[in-house]
């Protein structure tokens, strides 16, 4: 088993900035598993973010590029993401997953989710 506890989401204004951390646990989990982010929107469908391989490399959703940042502390099983200059269209539960392989991160799924934390970006 692998668990996953995502934390950080909260009520933020037009152009703010949050970081979201997910911190993995259960004998199951491996430091070499890709690890990454998704989101669902209010009535839409989950989309992909971000994602990251245990040796740092690294894959963004076009919309987020140049605003939002992955990275992970593997000796905290940890995965990052930082969100810059949000907009009210990034407004969404977001997900974070580990993915049981190190695969290309181009073609990350996930095998394990956490929860969900909610990030609301006001206009």
């Amino acid at each position: 088993q692998v668990q996953l506890v995502e934390s950080g989401g909260e009520l933020v204004q037009t152009g703010g900035s949050l970081r979201l951390s997910c911190a993995a646990s259960g004998r199951s989990f491996r430091n070499s598993y890709n690890m990454g982010w998704f989101r669902r929107a209010p009535g839409k469908e989950r989309e992909f973010v971000a994602a990251i391989s245990w040796a740092d490399s690294t894959y963004y959703e076009d919309r987020v590029k140049g605003r939002f940042t992955i990275w992970r502390d593997n000796a905290k099983n940890t995965v990052y993401l930082q969100m810059n200059s949000l907009k009210p269209e990034d407004t969404a539960v977001y997900y974070c997953a580990v993915e049981a392989s190190s695969g290309n991160i181009r073609f990350f799924r996930g095998d394990y989710w956490g929860q969900g934390t909610q990030v609301t970006v006001s206009s």
